[in-house]
């Protein structure tokens, strides 16, 4: 196991700083320098590596690496493995564990996810030394309940299954709750400025949240504020409620 092959990443890497993140396959080394940056030890696996190495807080396995994930469980028994999928959806869910990980994170969107789903991971984990406390943030609005660590989505007594990106969108409105979110802040931090995202992506992301919230019967907690964007709450701010379409 080596410092990942990046350029001027080896120069600033310190034995002792940060959790030791362990990358398998090409597409996963790539984001070595951004997991530097953000305070990890990113380490390359060595091609039929097996001897002494340090144990990893984290495996990252890249997509075409997916057939390595039952060695790298035996070897590195309850470290959690993150695979590396292309499609947002429920099938790339079930993929994933299908296939013995633990999660997956999104190449289409390089580290972020990654970063997002490490931070979780590595809050929660239970291995050697001191015990982590849980991440126990719960947002609620009328009867529905977000827990964001465990993304986690409740309506009234059902729970709701939602895809890591219908999840991100649904957490923005509901930390803004009361409040318009525009287009453009969306596509910024759910879509991260995405340019190749189509014009009606949003439109249909909210259409499928409401669908999946709304199928006991629930009233609507998702309003479309006309030209300016999207608000969640029981209605509209008193300014803003003539603008629904």
């Amino acid at each position: 196991m080596t410092a990942a092959n990046a350029p001027g990443w080896g120069r600033r890497a310190r034995p002792e700083a940060g959790s030791i993140v362990l990358l398998v396959g090409g597409q996963a080394e790539a984001l070595a320098p951004r997991l530097e940056l953000s305070g990890h030890r990113p380490m390359a696996l060595e091609p039929e590596e097996s001897g002494a190495c340090p144990q990893p807080q984290a495996v990252i396995v890249a997509p075409d690496q997916e057939g390595e994930i039952a060695r790298l469980r035996q070897r590195f028994s309850g470290v959690p493995l993150l695979l590396g999928v292309a499609s947002d959806s429920v099938e790339g869910r079930i993929r994933c564990l299908a296939s013995g990980a633990d999660d997956y994170w999104l190449t289409s969107v390089g580290a972020s996810d990654l970063l997002t789903r490490l931070r979780l991971h590595l809050g929660l984990s239970r291995g050697p030394g001191p015990v982590a406390e849980p991440i126990t943030e719960r947002l609620q609005w009328a009867d529905l309940v977000v827990t964001p660590a465990s993304q986690l989505v409740q309506r009234g007594m059902r729970t709701v299954a939602l895809t890591t990106r219908e999840f991100d969108l649904l957490l923005l409105l509901l930390r803004e709750r009361g409040r318009v979110v525009s287009r453009e802040r969306i596509l910024k931090e759910v879509w991260l400025g995405e340019t190749a995202a189509a014009s009606n992506v949003i439109e249909v992301y909210v259409r499928y949240i409401r669908q999946k919230l709304e199928e006991g019967g629930e009233r609507r907690l998702i309003h479309t504020v006309r030209g300016q964007g999207y608000c969640l709450g029981e209605r509209l701010p008193e300014r803003e409620a003539g603008l629904l379409p």
